[in-house]
């Protein structure tokens, strides 16, 4: 019985809260797309500095080592994008040809391209460290109390939202392919019944290693934002445009923040 709710929740915050993610951001807010690329820093930057790392510093683990374990995280991601970049130039045998298309468009303002942005592999290793840790945390929460279960199941739903928001926007511009990014998220958000299985089974060894995988997490969100996302913002734009940016960026921190408190 207890299996099976944590199987029922994990799938439910996992997946639902994807599924919740693109009614939103590909239905009522699709015709914002470049304010949403500001939500989705915000959102990023927020879940890593004021919910994940938070946590995982709360825990009994040594700062110098999740510090440790945030640099190397930070520099996987980096070397992730390189190979990323790299297979895709050599895939198309063309690569500073597109390359060159693609800065030409980025220096007249043109958005978007169909040349694949760095950051989705990134964005979907720690969505997918992230959903891991969710549903060991789902797990504990089911076998401590059938009803702080529910409560835990519905907390990561309603704060994964904005979130995952987020992840669709940056896979979004990668492909522009709404159905390709919304199944790759969604992917992510099943490792969730994953983490909720092992947590089941192993929740007293996993829960030593919880902090690390938040911290892994952080790094993936704080790369894409900084490395991704912020420099297709930085762009003259008129005094106007760049209030709008600064107003979806506040959004995004915002709403993560709001949801952040109110699950705890």
């Amino acid at each position: 019985m207890v299996l099976v709710a944590i199987l029922t929740g994990t799938l439910l915050a996992g997946i639902g809260s994807v599924w919740l993610a693109a009614l939103l951001g590909f239905g009522v807010l699709a015709k914002y797309t470049q304010h949403m690329l500001s939500m989705a820093a915000g959102a990023l930057l927020a879940t890593a500095f004021m919910h994940l790392l938070p946590e995982a510093f709360e825990s009994q683990s040594g700062a110098d080592d999740l510090f440790l374990t945030l640099l190397i995280g930070l520099v996987f991601f980096f070397l992730l994008d390189k190979a990323e970049l790299w297979h895709h130039g050599h895939e198309h045998h063309h690569g500073d040809v597109v390359d060159a298309h693609a800065s030409h468009d980025h220096a007249h303002g043109h958005g978007h391209s169909h040349v694949p942005k760095a950051g989705s592999w990134a964005v979907l290793t720690g969505d997918s460290v992230h959903c891991f840790g969710d549903g060991v945390l789902i797990a504990s929460a089911f076998m401590a109390d059938m009803r702080l279960g529910v409560i835990a199941s519905l907390a990561v739903l309603a704060h994964e939202v904005p979130h995952h928001m987020g992840d669709l926007m940056v896979l979004r511009t990668g492909t522009n392919n709404k159905k390709m990014a919304l199944v790759k998220v969604s992917l992510a958000g099943a490792v969730t019944a994953l983490g909720g299985l092992l947590g089941y089974w192993l929740v007293d060894q996993l829960h030593d290693y919880l902090p690390y995988f938040l911290v892994i997490a952080s790094s993936s969100f704080v790369y894409v934002a900084l490395a991704d996302l912020i420099p297709q913002l930085q762009k003259r734009l008129s005094a106007r445009e760049t209030a709008a940016q600064i107003v979806w960026l506040m959004t995004g921190i915002g709403l993560v923040t709001v949801v952040s408190r109110l699950a705890h």
